[in-house]
């Protein structure tokens, strides 16, 4: 079967270059052998692929901007909500926890001592703030003012979780190490949004990637003559038992 589509392919292939001879015809067939075949396939392929990725690479470019912005929202609601950081202590005592969030309005970071069994410290009850407006620079990493004070005696995962804003004239600092690296990408990412500047982090860029595929996956689907309701559906009752699921954990005997 392959050897006679190959022998139609030599002709259909050579005939559509409209030889004037039957002497030009031949030696157009022997030099389309099975390996020029082949590689003539492969060409077509990968043209026909490239075309048919244009069309999705342009859509992904056209969704970008809304897609950054859920997630820009994303990060200034999470920053809302604040979160629990421990201070930095060189004495091998427990070390104290302060918290901070943002303010509803995104004009104010809220900080302030916190106790152990707090879960999430009303604004009211952090004492101290930094106005948004006031903030200079993000910096992580070694950069970190916190971090240089403690050189050499912060291991990595340490400095993989440091960050700290400069603000005022004076250039002081507010100096985090987040509870873990979800946490630093968000507040980084916050903190960037609050500054003006793009979101760099790794998170970012791999929800970016998992919601543009969501995205090009709805927007691909074939939905025509389709309803689509406008709530969604009750959700079933459970049944009465599960005798109809199969136990995987029996072995056949």
């Amino acid at each position: 079967m392959e050897v006679m589509q190959v022998v139609r392919e030599q002709i259909t292939r050579t005939l559509s270059s409209k030889p004037t001879s039957l002497e030009l015809f031949k030696n157009k067939v022997n030099a389309l052998n099975y390996s020029e075949i082949l590689k003539l396939r492969q060409t077509e392929r990968l043209h026909q692929e490239e075309t048919l990725a244009l069309p999705v690479v342009e859509l992904k470019e056209r969704l970008k901007p809304e897609l950054l912005e859920l997630i820009r929202q994303q990060r200034l609601n999470r920053l809302c909500q604040g979160t629990m950081f421990r201070k930095i202590s060189s004495r091998r005592r427990q070390d104290k926890l302060w918290y901070c969030r943002l303010s509803p309005n995104h004009k104010m970071l809220h900080y302030g001592d916190a106790e152990e069994d707090t879960d999430s410290p009303t604004i009211e009850a952090l004492q101290k703030k930094i106005p948004v407006a006031d903030i200079k620079g993000l910096l992580t990493g070694k950069d970190c003012p916190h971090m240089k004070e403690h050189k050499g005696k912060q291991n990595k995962e340490i400095l993989d979780l440091a960050f700290s804003i400069t603000y005022d004239v004076e250039e002081d600092s507010l100096n985090f190490i987040a509870p873990s690296r979800t946490d630093f990408c968000l507040w980084t990412d916050g903190l960037s949004v609050l500054l003006g500047r793009d979101m760099t982090s790794e998170s970012m860029r791999s929800e970016l990637e998992i919601l543009l595929s969501m995205e090009i996956k709805l927007r691909l689907l074939d939905l025509e003559n389709v309803t689509i309701p406008e709530s969604a559906p009750a959700v079933p009752k459970p049944p009465s038992n599960y005798n109809f699921c199969y136990d995987f954990s029996q072995t056949e005997q």
